[in-house]
């Protein structure tokens, strides 16, 4: 038999090494692929529930990229819970325009049921949403995965910061992709119950770009500063950025440390800021002066009450350092 034609007969996974014919290593299985991208002790039925498994516990494309985007954000939220742990005890966590409680039930699946937790641990998550029918879904979700310190509130910003259902003061502070003003809603939120740690991923912010297009023609005539946001779409991009920097001059004006970085794997979406705020009981005035003049040099002083909540308003920067 010609050895040429005894080769091209062998079975595809058939190859020779060193003249000796060897086996081509098997391609994983799918099924035991998939698994080993989630975390050992994850809730399977959660994943399904959130859409990252499939009804059979496979995963797709679009899952496998969910989960990307989720251990993404959990890597930087991790660090936090577990400061918080080691100096209260338990961790109280907060989570502002909850939605479907998306973020709350991975938090609680991947930290807050870990086995081994203190007797008396006093952790919780606190899912805020205004909507009623998903504040309820949430809740039979949590009672059907046995989450226990799981609470979910049918309650606006405002309504949170005076509930009684709320403790007077809570470890960390999340809001992801809440529209427009409801982030600075949960800032507002944070301050008042002196939260440790901010998370924000910011949505929509459309507040700050109406305020620069009614104030154009004032801006333009004062100076040449006002053509980075004289065409509409320079307005809205423009009014987006400076949402957020004053965002972050404000938290730096109570005293935070401040940090902004990119999610990675959120391609899909223009949203993917990602602002980390740690109280560190640092020196206001500096910050407090430099948000003065921003909104000053912007035509934005009406905001100064929206973007100073919680202190002494920003056009009276005068606040004492600690």
């Amino acid at each position: 038999m010609d050895g040429n034609r005894g080769l091209r007969a062998l079975p595809r996974r058939c190859a020779t090494i060193g003249g000796f014919f060897a086996l081509e290593p098997r391609p994983p299985c799918p099924q035991m692929s998939q698994m080993h991208e989630i975390k050992p002790g994850q809730s399977i039925e959660l994943l399904k529930e959130l859409h990252i498994l499939t009804r059979d516990g496979k995963m797709n494309q679009d899952s496998r990229r969910k989960l990307k985007q989720v251990y993404h954000l959990y890597q930087f939220i991790e660090p936090l819970l577990q400061q918080a742990q080691g100096e209260s005890g338990g961790v109280k966590l907060v989570d502002h325009g909850a939605g479907k409680s998306y973020l709350g039930f991975i938090l609680y699946d991947l930290f807050f049921k870990a086995p081994g937790r203190a007797p008396g641990d006093a952790s919780c998550i606190y899912g805020i949403e205004t909507r009623d029918d998903l504040v309820q879904k949430s809740r039979d979700l949590a009672a059907r995965l046995e989450f226990p310190a799981m609470s979910f509130l049918n309650l606006s910003v405002a309504q949170a910061t005076a509930s009684p259902l709320l403790p007077s003061k809570v470890d960390v502070v999340t809001a992801l992709h809440a529209c427009n003003t409801a982030t600075d809603d949960a800032i507002s939120f944070a301050l008042a119950k002196q939260a440790r740690f901010v998370v924000l991923v910011p949505c929509c912010q459309a507040e700050v770009a109406a305020v620069l297009r009614k104030n154009k023609a004032r801006a333009l005539s004062a100076g040449p500063l006002a053509e980075i946001w004289r065409h509409p779409l320079h307005t809205r991009e423009f009014g987006s950025q400076v949402t957020n920097a004053l965002r972050c001059l404000q938290l730096e004006a109570h005293g935070y440390s401040v940090s902004v970085t990119e999610l990675v794997g959120w391609e899909h979406s223009m949203k993917n800021e990602l602002i980390i705020a740690e109280y560190k009981n640092l020196p206001r005035r500096r910050p407090a002066e430099r948000l003065h003049e921003v909104l000053a040099e912007l035509g934005l002083e009406e905001m100064g009450e929206r973007f100073y909540a919680g202190g002494e308003p920003a056009s009276a920067p005068a606040v004492t350092s600690p």
